[in-house]
């Protein structure tokens, strides 16, 4: 395959808060005209942040990785560019003056296009006392040692007995102790 003719991702700038609209616009032009081929994938780099708050209610929110940033996977031709350039709230392809330069396999990669990251934030800390909601330990106070985000999971130890009991509950499962 000629390497003119394969589609590569792009960074297109776009104004402050349209790169939701940018992409729907693009998408909507290569429908209308037939250009699943040369326009492939709009994407919007987002991540969901899960926060969990004093009462142990999960709430998640959407957050921007690149804010003003629309990745485009094209075959880049004149009636391509024309097309993402003119879109309305583009202000260009990022790249020195007016030739647009192709993200590599390895920054694509690292971008994470296709994955979604999920972050957590909780509202207590390590050192704190917690309340264990479910399971074998609901009701239980405990104390947390260590918090683990990418798992999902917090390490607590629990007194039982006159012996301290090490346990790795869920994140969703534990709330702050309320004073």
């Amino acid at each position: 395959m000629d390497t003119e003719l394969t589609a590569k991702w792009y960074v297109v700038h776009t104004y402050s808060g349209y790169e939701n609209k940018v992409a729907q616009n693009i998408e909507k032009v290569v429908e209308n005209r037939k250009l699943q081929d040369t326009i492939q994938q709009v994407r919007v780099p987002v991540e969901i942040i899960e926060e969990t708050d004093a009462a142990g209610k999960k709430k998640e929110s959407e957050s921007k990785l690149f804010p003003s940033y629309v990745l485009v996977k094209m075959v880049m031709t004149d009636e391509s560019w024309y097309i993402v350039r003119n879109t309305r709230g583009v202000t260009g392809f990022v790249g020195p003056g007016s030739k647009p330069v192709p993200l590599s396999d390895k920054e694509v990669a690292a971008l994470g296009v296709d994955v979604r990251k999920v972050q957590t934030s909780v509202s207590f800390k390590v050192g704190d006392e917690v309340t264990v909601s479910g399971g074998p330990f609901d009701g239980w106070v405990g104390t947390v040692k260590a918090i683990n985000l990418d798992e999902q999971t917090v390490d607590i130890v629990v007194s039982m007995f006159g012996r301290e009991t090490p346990a790795t509950l869920p994140v969703s499962s534990v709330k702050p102790v309320e004073d």
